[in-house]
């Protein structure tokens, strides 16, 4: 009886087999959410997906002609360029997402994905980036930015969507951190437990340089959080040719502020970014960011970083000490000022970053170490349900 229930649990955690359905806020742009997807796509072949919005013409190779169910908030180009106005609409949309039939529901992201009203009997995982940040952490930063006559209706609603959020929790079997940083505010904000999965990495393989070209570069979304008007004016001041390489909706006011040594160059090839990472001279970053996708691909590429020293950055980057650098340059806080004093700290010791040790560095964070975690996280939690 033991080895037949063996057997029935490993078949049922088969990841060829299962039915699984992936939650995922939007599929309107590529970043470091849509990389685990695409990685939760490849790992369950037969999963479906359910998102509020989709734009077919950012589908990765992973996700085209696979099954993506979407809500009424789906309205086209409009809705997909004013899609974070629309937060308080998130949660009804998400609640009309059929999930029933499936063996395994994983949500990836916050808002719009965590508050998925799952069927009694199937685990419900979640694979968090982060509390959602406008509604915690956040909060006041967000109100701010906002025009006074706005702010009341803001804080409003989103009081009613914290609420949801924290019943939601409630209703989620296992919590998986991105980081242990996201671990640590998860237990902060929620209260709850959760295992750390690094997300995937697209690791290069590539030799690397050992003649780059004089530029800095930075990567990803091009929306506030991620502070990047800081390193376009600390290049500015310092005459520093820095390439930034993304889209999103800070697109024109970087462009307003980029002076003749700074390149907005909005959504690029992969070959493209490839070449880019390659040659760059270090990878800038000024994020407090939850993980920091885009910092470890730039490691695997040997690049040392210029980063902000506080949340993911920290999982990722070392600095090791002045004769010996591990891969990168820390600065303390999210100012110009300090941004500048990184770049010049690294200026002064950029001779000593072996680069090749740094893109060794890399692996720790390689698809392959995901999609264990990913199976040890699934494993268990179909295993609790069939125990009853």
């Amino acid at each position: 009886m033991a080895d037949a229930t063996a057997l029935t649990v490993q078949a049922h955690c088969d990841p060829d087999q299962l039915r699984v359905a992936i939650v995922h806020p939007f599929l309107v742009s590529r970043g470091g959410g849509e990389k685990v997807i695409d990685a939760l796509a490849e790992l369950f072949p037969r999963a479906e997906f359910f998102t509020l919005m989709l734009d077919r013409s950012t589908l990765s190779p992973q996700l085209i002609g696979r099954t993506i169910h979407t809500t009424f908030l789906d309205r086209g180009p409009l809705t997909w360029r004013y899609y974070q106005h629309l937060s308080p609409l998130y949660d009804a949309a998400t609640a009309r997402h059929d999930l029933s039939g499936f063996d395994l529901v994983i949500s990836s992201g916050g808002p719009g994905s965590k508050t998925a009203r799952v069927p009694a009997g199937i685990p419900h995982i979640h694979y968090c980036h982060s509390p959602v940040r406008y509604l915690w952490d956040q909060y006041e930063t967000w109100l701010e930015r906002l025009p006074r006559a706005l702010r009341p209706a803001f804080a409003l609603t989103a009081r009613r969507q914290r609420q949801r959020d924290l019943a939601a929790v409630g209703r989620i079997n296992t919590f998986v951190a991105n980081s242990r940083y996201i671990a640590e505010r998860i237990a902060r904000y929620y209260g709850a437990q959760s295992t750390v999965v690094y997300p995937p990495v697209e690791l290069s393989s590539a030799p690397v340089s050992t003649r780059p070209l004089d530029y800095f570069l930075t990567v990803g979304r091009l929306v506030p959080g991620k502070r990047i008007e800081l390193l376009v004016e600390a290049c500015n001041r310092l005459g520093c040719h820095l390439i930034v390489a993304g889209t999103g909706p800070e697109l024109t006011k970087l462009r307003s502020l980029a002076g003749p040594t700074v390149e907005i160059m909005g959504r690029v090839s992969d070959e493209e970014l490839t070449r880019l990472y390659t040659n760059a001279r270090a990878f800038l970053f000024a994020a407090d960011e939850d993980f920091g996708i885009a910092t470890a691909e730039a490691q695997s590429y040997g690049l040392p970083a210029v980063a902000y020293a506080h949340g993911g950055s920290l999982e990722i980057l070392s600095e090791g000490d002045e004769a010996s650098p591990a891969d990168g340059i820390l600065f303390p806080e999210q100012t110009v000022d300090a941004v500048v004093g990184g770049i010049q700290r690294f200026e002064g010791m950029e001779h000593f970053f072996d680069r090749e040790r740094i893109q060794a560095r890399a692996r720790r964070f390689g698809m392959d170490r995901f999609r264990t975690g990913i199976m040890e996280v699934v494993t268990n939690a179909l295993n609790k349900t069939l125990a009853g």
